[in-house]
Formats: structure tokens, sequence, C-alpha cells
């Protein structure tokens, strides 16, 4: 039976509700992530800013971390937006996953739900406090909400990291027992999951940001305002993108024991080769790897660290647990690609600056860092693409099939997946809005940003009898 036919054969036995499921989670988680990466990013970078100026007496450098928090508090706010729809979307879509294993997976979420009210309580705090608290008090508030950050995302993260390595429980005669919360949450993967999500924050918080100052200097705004707003988060990008890809390797390692199709699905091994070849791009087509371009030996020793050890191939794997196989290989080769590129940038931009070359002198280069902010959330949504896409068809792995754990809807969820995709554009669409008219705002010098209908411009408006 060739592929197409099994594929057609999965398909027809699907509910009804699973497609819709799984975008719609699909839309709310990749739409989400990229506001939580500011979450987590975010605070570092104003902390290093807000300390440069209160340490050197840098009115610039207070003048930006200020305009940063106001930013943070922005997509903050509509990030909390998106982050209230997942929890929902949690219980509602996939009862099966919640239902079974709620107890298990509670503890991570609580600490989730506190870590987001800390976050914006020390925000809010922080905002406030500009000019109404003593300026080392004043800095201390961001170092709460960067933690709570953190934490947060940590907590998310291990859940996910516990579909790919399930622990924390035992079943017996179908029912879950002796459950371990904390067993669940400290995961084995649980810590270089959320190590390589981490970064991979700092890298399109860090980029994004510095793609903001390269624009302005391209438009010829080449004041010291632009070069420091350049120089702090592209020095944090930096790092993440040196990191990245040895941590990325590190998370990668055993892969093949743990979850052998998804490995075989990166490498778009189709039968078990020793040595494996590194494939760059092509397609699997019933059964056949086309149009890749094969590098003898790196396939092994990227993903086994021998130059000898075989990749598992799709061969060895039964045809309905195979994930979607074109999918997976070209979500992980362009999160891979991107990273590299990005790392290369970096590189380069230190080993001329090293030599005495100012790469922000050239335009080719400050529109290569423009780019580097998008292409950091395509390489963030790609990586996400091939660890969830690479796992099916197991919502939790080697125990519950996302089929199993997808509500009993009928296509109705096709309406829910539209009433989504029009409010998350029309936030969208709002938060450019806002953040364009903060910039022009600063631009034309109002520090403060005063609202036009505040109580205090109503009574200085307000005739000499209304007083």
């Amino acid at each position: 039976m060739t592929a197409a036919v099994m594929d057609f054969v999965a398909l027809a036995t699907e509910p009804e509700g699973l497609l819709p499921a799984r975008q719609q989670m699909a839309l709310s988680l990749g739409w989400h992530i990229i506001l939580a990466c500011f979450g987590v990013a975010f605070p570092a970078m104003i902390f290093v800013m807000h300390w440069r100026g209160i340490r050197r007496n840098d009115a610039v450098a207070l003048g930006l971390a200020q305009r940063w928090a106001k930013t943070s508090a922005v997509l903050f706010a509509i990030g909390a937006v998106s982050g209230t729809v997942l929890s929902f979307e949690m219980g509602l879509l996939w009862p099966g996953l919640m239902g079974t294993f709620g107890d298990v997976l509670g503890l991570p979420f609580a600490f989730e739900g506190l870590s987001f009210f800390v976050e914006a309580i020390f925000l809010g705090i922080y905002l406030y406090g500009w000019g109404r608290m003593p300026p080392r008090r004043h800095l201390l508030m961001v170092v709460p909400m960067a933690v709570a950050g953190v934490v947060g995302t940590f907590c998310v993260i291990s859940v996910n990291a516990w579909m790919n390595a399930p622990a924390g429980f035992r079943i017996v005669d179908g029912e879950v027992v002796d459950v371990d919360p904390w067993r669940a949450m400290f995961n084995d993967l649980a810590f270089l999951q959320f190590l390589h999500m981490w970064i991979a924050a700092y890298m399109v918080v860090g980029f994004a940001a510095a793609g903001v100052y390269a624009a302005g200097m391209l438009r010829g705004r080449r004041d010291r305002h632009h070069r420091l707003g350049f120089i702090v988060p592209f020095a944090f990008a930096t790092v993440a993108a040196l990191v990245q890809p040895f941590v990325g390797h590190l998370l990668g390692g055993n892969l093949g024991d743990r979850q052998p199709a998804k490995l075989a699905a990166f490498e778009l091994a189709e039968t078990t080769e020793s040595p494996s070849p590194l494939r760059i791009g092509g397609i699997y087509v019933d059964g056949e790897v086309k149009g890749a371009l094969d590098i003898p030996y790196l396939g092994s020793l990227i993903a086994q660290n021998s130059f000898t050890a075989p990749v598992p191939g799709l061969d060895t794997i039964p045809v309905d647990e195979h994930p979607p196989i074109n999918i997976t290989h070209w979500a992980f080769q362009t999160m891979v690609g991107i990273g590299m590129l990005l790392m290369l940038g970096v590189l380069v931009f230190w080993f001329f600056r090293w030599r005495g070359r100012d790469l922000l002198e050239h335009r080719w280069f400050l529109r290569c860092v423009v780019a580097a902010g998008p292409l950091a959330v395509i390489a963030l949504e790609s990586g996400w693409i091939a660890t969830e896409v690479g796992r099916q068809p197991w919502i939790v792995y080697g125990i519950m099939r996302t089929r199993d754990a997808v509500g009993d809807y009928s296509a109705d969820l096709w309406w829910l997946l539209g009433s989504t995709a029009v409010v998350y554009t029309a936030l969208t669409i709002g938060a450019v809005v806002v953040l364009r008219s903060m910039t022009r705002r600063w631009r034309a010098g109002e520090a403060d940003l005063p609202s036009p209908y505040g109580p205090q411009s109503r009574m200085v408006d307000a005739p000499e009898d209304e007083r």
C-alpha cells in the first residue's frame, strides 16, 4: 500500500474536529509565542539599559529604558489576551488530554498563572515608579519582573517537554495513578527544552529591537540614541545566536532513542544507513526521497556524534506512527539554516568592529539587521513546528495519540478558528497602530505621552466657572 493511500486512510479515520482543533492551536500558539519572547527577554535588556543610565548618569540610556518599558507594557497587554485564550483552548480542544492528565500537569500551570500576576504587578510598579522612587530601588523592580517571565516560561515549556518525555505517573488498568507532579514538571527534557526556548527569545527580541534602530539609521537618524538602542539588544542577540546551535545539538542528543520517527523525518532518512548522509532540501514522495543534496557522513556526525553510527530510517517505523515528514523536515532545516545565518552575521559584525571598522556606516549591513528580526521569528516558529509536528501522531509521546485527545466536536470549530483569526488580526493591527503612534510622539519630543482625555487636561481646558 503506497504512502498516499495510507495517508488517505488515516485522514478518513480521524475525528471530524481534529484538523480544525490542530489549526486553532497552531494559530494561537504561533501568535502568542512571539509576544511571550518579549516577556522573557525584554526585562533583562531594560535592566541593562537602566543600570547603564544610573551608573553613568546617561540620560539617553534612561530614556531608552523608559520607552522600552512602555513598549513592553503594550505587548504584555496583548499577550495577556492570547495567553488567556490558550489556557481555555487546552481544556476546550483537548479534553482527552486534560481530563486524563490534569492532575499531572496542574502544578506547572498553577505556577505559570502566579508568575503572570507577579510580572504584571512589577511591570506596573516599574512603569509608574519613574520620578517616584529612589533610582536603585526603582531599578530593582525589574528583577522580579524578569524572574517571573523566566519562571512562567519554564512552567509552560515543561508541559511541552513532558509531552515529549512523559514522566511522573503510572497507568494501571487504564487509570493514571501514582502521580508525582514535581517529577512531571522537572522531566528529563524540561531544562534543555526551556534553555533552547529561552535563548531563542533573546534572539527574537534582540534582533527585532536592533532592527528597529537599524531602520532608523537607514532613514538618517544616526544619533547616539539610535546607536545605543542598537548595540545593547544586538549584544544580547549575539550571545544567543552563538550559544543556540550548541544548545540545540545537546537537546537533539539521543533523539534517535527517544523519538526515532522525529529524527528520521528531520534527516529525511528513508532507510537506515551507516554512515548516514546529511540531506539538505528534498521531499519524501511515495516512500522515496527526491531532490535532496546529500553530504556524506555529516548526518551521522550531527545526529549521533559519530562518523559511522546509523540514523534510524523511516522504514523501521510503522507507517501509522510517521509524522508529516516533509513539514517536519523543512521546518527543522529552516530553523537550523536561519540560525547558522544569524550566527555568521553577528560574527562578521564583531570581527569588523575588532578590526576598527564600523559596519553601522554601511547600508547593506543595516538592511541585513532589519531582515534579521523577521528571520529570527521564522526560525522560532519553524522550531516549534518541527517539535510539535514531529511528535505526531502522539500528543503524549508513546501513550496517547492526538486523535484520542481531541473533543467530540464537528466542523463548527472552523467558525471558532475563523473568529480567532479575525481577533488576532485586529490585535496585531491595533498593536502596530499604538506602537507607531508612540514612536511618532517620542520623535516629536513628547517624553511622558500624557493622555489627551485625562482629568488634568480637562480641568485646564474647562471654563473658569466649571473648575
